[in-house]
């Protein structure tokens, strides 16, 4: 039995602009995602961990690298199959601009027939994040492996070993900062643990006040 935990990289800078980062470079971890991963790494440095992999953008690697700290044995290893789903030229565009959009109300109520404007689709994307957790943990059987990716990409892996329809994976959260920890052996796929961000410390005041 392999433990994988799915890690969705901490809050970043672009969560306030109200755009769609997409795939976009340079896009990093705020303030207050810095302090997320770090509350992570400490979590996680309690654990034996033998492997880390991350998505290649750099608000991943920032979180990754939060938890590598703690285990100086291990490097991190980027995989492009678990990077973040490509929304082609949607990608930096204003969310409620999109939401005007016909194909917003698909994305919204049927994802399985969605396809973003020169992206893929979220079939493509579940299909090559399923492959590649499959992947890891048939490299590391019997051990322990972070993953480090993106809220979309952990709720259509989580929804596919749930056996969830395509359509419904949008009822799945996955927060910042957040693990969620599924077994894969010889038997059944089991989900241990979801969306568990506990580690997190509150929110800054601001935001506090903002969603009352």
């Amino acid at each position: 039995m392999t433990e994988i935990i799915l890690v969705r990289h901490a809050e970043n800078e672009w969560v306030k602009t109200g755009k769609l980062a997409g795939r976009l470079p340079g896009v990093h971890l705020n303030e207050y995602g810095r302090a997320q991963a770090q509350a992570l790494g400490e979590r996680l440095s309690k654990v034996s961990l033998q492997a880390i992999y991350s998505s290649p953008m750099e608000r991943t690697i920032e979180t990754a690298q939060a938890i590598a700290a703690h285990h100086p044995g291990l490097t991190i290893q980027t995989l492009d199959e678990v990077n973040e789903v490509q929304f082609g030229v949607w990608e930096g565009q204003e969310i409620k601009t999109l939401a005007q959009r016909k194909m917003w109300r698909v994305v919204q109520v049927l994802p399985s027939r969605a396809r973003f404007p020169e992206g893929e689709t979220f079939r493509q994307a579940q299909m090559r994040a399923v492959d590649a957790v499959e992947s890891v943990a048939g490299a590391h059987p019997r051990e322990r492996v972070v993953v480090v990716s993106h809220s979309d990409i952990i709720r259509l892996v989580v929804a596919h070993y749930l056996g969830v329809h395509l359509d419904h994976f949008q009822r799945i959260t996955i927060s910042p900062a957040s693990m969620t920890t599924i077994h894969l052996g010889h038997m059944r796929p089991m989900i241990m643990r979801v969306n568990d961000d506990s580690h997190c410390p509150p929110p800054p005041k601001e935001e506090n006040e903002r969603s009352d």
